[in-house]
């Protein structure tokens, strides 16, 4: 018995409804002939008499705008929502400029111009909105503003497809549709199958399932408003740097090997953060859906590395030398090639500083010895005589070792040290990464061959012509010997003045350095530079941490090489007092008589016994080999002190600091 009355409630508020409805149609017809002017004085509460009836508006457009009983769209409104918005003191009519009249009338282009109103109201504002035209600036020249490809009258994405109708709310409300945990969901309305593969991931999964807030969410890798085509070079770099704002020490470790370095360059043509780990689908390292995971490895270097073996699985892409646990092949290596460049540049830099200090002394005190190109006594049958103390074989050589060197290490410091000021100009010169890869490798084989055509001559030479008379230890040997312990000894006492200036044969103990120096670069940066040349031959045998190692000793070494040159050989043959401003002997190939008999006295005094000096006298150099000589001499020195330069702003800027 009570079910009745309760149907007759219902059945009588249904017909309520349907007569209230057919009502307000009612007063829709009769509007339409006799409209009402809307102006910018039209209260809220006009528009919402029919916009906050549900159920109405739908009618309403369905028999003013189609003549059809389908509802195309509702145009429903939620009073209380838009009240509690941030547009609640907003008119309708401030931003629905198209309308003129009710009822509207259907011909009339729907238009909401969220920019606009935007900008004119921070204009009339104190300037305390300068972020919200940022945004609006940076939504103009992204990709959502401009028209969309299917329909060119309209644009890819609008303010309110983002920020909601009728119901936007600060960016920290829950209800607001740019919520940092809502973001996923609002780019899915347009990007499903990007939206359907993020909630699978492991971004995604903390987002959806757990109200991760530190979580990564589509504004994190696209920005909010800065959308540009991940398409296109600029905008795959910020993706990738954005990994780095959550993933610092990976994001660090990837910068360090030649991917990151090509990225931090301006260039995308290498392996990014998001082709390892999959875009979008990304994964833990140990799921075994990830493609970063050990037993997809290679399958994901091969998308690259066509030909890629089994040694490219076990290479560390975020290898460092932080931990001895993990990576102790790298941290060993590392603490090595510390302490080699301390070593060296600590007992050679502390040697060029007391020997320019005794020099100067000296020099001050009035005990100068021999200047360079200094002829003596006029007097003296040999005083305008020279000795030729290089051939033109080995001028030849040394220029073009030193070429080589200096291309070496311009192309190799700008990838070593991508993130500098001037390692992205140095790339563009050469015409980009792969070029300058080529140019780099043309350089190691120039110094390879000046190297390699050396060891031919000097076999040849030793085993051969000289067999019977070649002495190993003899004064005219590179190998070191006991006398260049002497020597050094001498040396030390002459830096504090508690000897005299030591006197040397054909080679003092410090151009020995300098002569077996490249052995040791040679092996080392050559072998290295030969593994990561050919990673895929090298790895069909080798695991893939000699990778990791070989990157490492390939740019320290280099460094070591560089810096080295650059400063304590320039120094020997050029910034000494003596010396300054410059040596043209490996030049020209000659010195004078004055300046031989006093470095080498025991070179003098043997060639004088044996009767050969006469061989190796020459007349002076001409006048214009003098002077292409010290244009050539000096050009190369002034280009090495610009790269020693760029290589110590870069070690200081990316290392140091």
């Amino acid at each position: 018995m009570t079910k009745f009355p309760r149907f007759m409630a219902g059945m009588l508020l249904l017909l309520t409804a349907i007569t209230a409805q057919a009502e307000l149609s009612e007063e829709y017809r009769k509007g339409l002939t006799e409209p009402r002017l809307v102006t910018e004085e039209t209260d809220n509460k006009q528009c919402l008499e029919c916009h906050d009836v549900e159920g109405a508006s739908d009618f309403a457009v369905s028999e003013f705008d189609s003549g059809s009983p389908v509802h195309e769209r509702s145009l429903y409104i939620d009073a209380d929502t838009f009240m509690d918005s941030v547009h609640n003191e907003t008119k309708c009519v401030g931003c629905h400029v198209d309308i003129k009249e009710m009822p509207h009338k259907t011909d009339v282009q729907r238009s909401i111009d969220c920019v606009n109103c935007h900008e004119e109201n921070i204009q009339r504002m104190a300037g305390t909105e300068n972020k919200v035209l940022t945004n609006i600036s940076h939504y103009l020249d992204s990709i959502h503003a401009q028209p969309n490809k299917d329909n060119p009258d309209q644009v890819n994405a609008t303010c309110w497809q983002c920020h909601g109708k009728h119901d936007v709310f600060p960016m920290d409300d829950k209800a607001a549709k740019t919520y940092r945990l809502s973001t996923p969901e609002t780019c899915g309305r347009c990007h499903e199958e990007a939206f359907n593969d993020y909630t699978q991931s492991v971004h995604g999964s903390k987002v959806k399932r757990h109200g991760n807030m530190d979580a990564a969410v589509c504004s994190d890798c696209h920005t909010a408003h800065t959308i540009a085509s991940p398409e296109d070079d600029p905008v795959r770099l910020e993706i990738t740097e954005s990994c780095g704002g959550c993933h610092e020490e990976e994001y660090e470790s990837y910068r360090e090997t030649y991917h990151g370095q090509v990225m931090k360059l301006g260039y995308t043509h290498t392996a990014k953060c998001f082709e390892c780990h999959e875009f979008h689908k990304t994964q833990e390292v140990d799921n075994v859906k990830s493609k970063a995971h050990p037993d997809n490895r290679l399958e994901t270097c091969r998308e690259c590395h066509k030909d890629a073996t089994a040694g490219f699985a076990t290479f560390q892409p975020h290898g460092h030398s932080h931990d001895f646990s993990k990576y102790p092949q790298i941290w060993i290596v590392t603490k090595f090639m510390i302490a080699l460049l301390v070593g060296v540049f600590a007992v050679f830099w502390l040697h060029s500083a007391l020997w320019f200090y005794r020099e100067y002394m000296d020099r001050k005190t009035g005990k100068a010895h021999i200047h360079v190109d200094h002829h003596g006594d006029p007097t003296d049958p040999y005083a305008c005589q020279y000795v030729e103390r290089f051939s033109w074989p080995w001028r030849l050589a040394h220029l073009a070792l030193a070429i080589a060197v200096m291309v070496l290490t311009l192309t190799g410091t700008a990838a070593l040290y991508a993130g500098t000021f001037w390692a992205p100009y140095v790339i563009k010169m050469f015409g980009g990464p792969q070029i300058a890869a080529i140019v780099h490798r043309v350089a190691a084989l120039t110094f390879a061959g000046v190297f390699f055509g050396h060891l031919a001559v000097i076999f040849y030479k030793v085993f051969y012509l000289d067999r019977k008379t070649f002495r190993w230890f003899g004064p005219t040997s590179l190998l070191p010997r006991w006398q260049d312990m002497y020597d050094v000894i001498a040396m030390v006492k002459w830096f504090f003045n508690k000897g005299p200036r030591p006197a040397f044969d054909r080679w003092a103990y410090f151009e020995k350095f300098d002569y077996w120096a490249p052995f040791w670069g040679m092996f080392i940066i050559g072998c290295s530079g030969l593994m990561l040349w050919f990673p895929n031959l090298f790895a069909m045998f080798l695991p893939g941490w000699v990778f990791n190692v070989a990157t490492i000793v390939h740019g320290e070494e280099a460094f070591l090489a560089a810096v080295f040159l650059f400063t304590v050989h320039f120094f020997n043959c050029h910034f000494r007092p003596d010396k300054f401003p410059q040596d043209t002997v490996m030049f020209t190939g000659r010195i004078t008589m004055e300046e031989f008999r006093e470095e080498r006295p025991f070179e003098y005094e043997r060639l004088v016994k044996d009767g050969t000096l006469e061989r190796y006298l020459v007349g002076a150099p001409s006048a214009r080999m003098a002077r292409y000589s010290s244009i050539l001499g000096g050009t190369l020195i002034i280009v090495g002190v610009i790269l020693l330069f760029l290589v110590l702003q870069g070690f200081i800027f990316e290392v140091l600091l």
